[in-house]
């Protein structure tokens, strides 16, 4: 297997009992990569690994959908004996060691140094784990936001994060082997600006990209994981599938 994915939460906006929020583990090229830190996304992570054996740590926005159990991570490795070798890169928005910070009172993360290493994200950004490179490019939220193409070996996967529409979308998935992509809502609302994926949307995309597969996921309370996979699969017209909290894929 030179690139694997294990679904570890889909909810949107909150934690639903056995349904954590948005995150992700990645496996390839001797490397183990956390996306996205949903709220309870931590507890079904050491499910599939020891933490402290992470390589790094990479969040999408600053949304607590997608980043808030970053706290519950900074117990477990400061305080809770889940410590590890070396500070974990953990990247993500400019924001995103100070937002930390601010639950302990402080303004300055540098006291989590010995467990975070806070790199900033870009669009364009590239990262080297192994033989994992990972690539960001902005896409348009309601704050900051990035979507993720991992390369490994000649397998590739694109991940949405939390988008609108927009051409960076498609680029980031173009011939992707998996496209793993949010359909949060069920459509838009006229003139209002688009921030968030209907499934016809992440069909399109994913058609449009080319990708060999559409895994549907951060599914919104408006709609059903199984609804939302079959109106997006109408469209992209591939293999389409629901991303579930414990499935695991391989490339």
């Amino acid at each position: 297997m030179s690139l694997g994915l294990t679904v570890l939460g889909t909810a949107s906006p909150h934690p639903q009992p056995g349904r954590p929020c948005s995150g992700y583990l990645l496996r390839g090229g001797g490397a183990e990569v956390w996306v996205d830190a949903g709220p309870g996304s931590f507890a079904e992570l050491q499910r599939h690994t020891d933490p402290a054996r992470l390589d790094a740590i990479w969040i999408s926005h600053l949304h607590a959908d997608h980043c808030a159990d970053l706290l519950a991570a900074a117990y477990g490795l400061a305080y809770g004996g889940l410590t590890p070798s070396a500070p974990l890169p953990v990247y993500g928005p400019p924001e995103l060691g100070r937002r930390l910070a601010g639950f302990f009172g402080r303004s300055d993360p540098g006291f989590l140094g010995a467990v975070f290493d806070f790199r900033t994200l870009h669009d364009g950004h590239e990262a080297r784990l192994g033989e994992l490179r990972l690539h960001a490019r902005a896409v348009v939220h309601d704050t900051e936001a990035y979507g993720l193409r991992v390369e490994c070996e000649g397998s590739v996967l694109a991940y949405s994060g939390d988008s609108g529409p927009c051409p960076a979308l498609a680029e980031l998935a173009v011939g992707a082997d998996l496209f793993l992509c949010e359909a949060d809502i069920d459509r838009h609302r006229g003139s209002e600006r688009q921030v968030h994926l209907t499934p016809e949307d992440a069909g399109a995309v994913a058609e449009r990209a080319g990708v060999g597969e559409l895994l549907v996921t951060h599914v919104g309370p408006t709609l059903t994981p199984e609804s939302a996979t079959e109106r997006a699969a109408a469209v992209f017209g591939g293999r389409t599938a629901t991303a579930r909290e414990g499935d695991s894929t391989a490339l």
